[in-house]
């Protein structure tokens, strides 16, 4: 397995660990890191009072960034099973293990409804 990012990546200790939430803490990491540059540039790019050279520049400087520095790629995980799709979003869990954990009365003040 090659890896094209640095290894030595602090990830959460109570994530469930596969490659696809190894990518996306990697992800997540680099969006923060490039956070400020992206805004800038975004701002010069849109910035109609500048000349229009710099627009230019600004806009082919952030189309020459890669792709895992756009917020857009962030993708929200279970942190029990690694699992990305129907994630509810307060208790990062996907809706399976989020109703296993709720039943067994895992989840503080959450219960089954009964009306």
């Amino acid at each position: 397995m090659v890896f094209r990012f640095p290894v030595k990546i602090a990830l959460p200790k109570h994530a469930y660990l596969n490659g696809r939430v190894i990518k996306d803490h990697f992800k997540r990491t680099q969006v923060a890191e490039h956070e400020v540059t992206r805004n800038a540039l975004k701002y010069i790019a849109r910035n109609t009072e500048l000349p229009a050279r710099a627009r230019v520049e600004a806009q082919l400087q952030l189309t020459s960034m890669p792709n895992y520095t756009r917020p857009t790629q962030i993708v929200d995980r279970c942190i029990a099973s690694g699992n990305a799709r129907s994630v509810v979003s307060d208790f990062k869990l996907n809706r399976t293990a989020f109703r296993n954990r709720a039943r067994l009365g895992q989840i503080p003040g959450v219960k089954k409804a009964s009306w």
